[in-house]
């Protein structure tokens, strides 16, 4: 990467996660190009991740609404616009919309890919995405 790159949100794709949240990857691509990847998770009122884990770090910051976020088996904590989290590598957390309005959240994944790894063992494609 030798040239400022500019992405503009209204240009990128949308992934489908689940029947109630989408996001839309900023920085990054599957061939990793770049050494983290970025994006934005759009999330309607009672969606919640499932349990999964990154072999990295990965940073959420609340843009927008209430999201409620925890680590396996470790207290949950209640997170608001403004506010960011550190999720360890290698944990299993998730986290789910609170209350009535949507949530977005701008991610950071300390990988040139995105790996996502879940508990109930569902299956990924190339791009880190739940398949099925």
């Amino acid at each position: 990467m030798s040239d400022a790159q500019v992405v503009r949100l209204d240009q990128v794709a949308t992934v489908p996660f689940g029947p109630n949240a989408v996001y839309q990857p900023i920085i990054g691509d599957d061939e990793g190009s770049t050494p983290i990847r970025t994006g934005i998770q759009t999330s309607q009122p009672g969606y919640e991740t499932p349990l999964h884990s990154h072999p990295y770090l990965e940073v959420l910051h609340i843009l927008d609404g209430t999201a409620e976020a925890w680590l396996e088996g470790g207290e949950r904590v209640v997170l608001r616009k403004g506010d960011t989290i550190a999720l360890p590598p290698d944990v299993p957390h998730a986290f789910r919309v609170v209350g009535h309005d949507v949530l977005r959240t701008y991610g950071v994944h300390a990988s040139p890919k995105r790996i996502a790894n879940y508990r109930d063992g569902r299956a990924t494609d190339a791009s880190g995405y739940r398949v099925g």
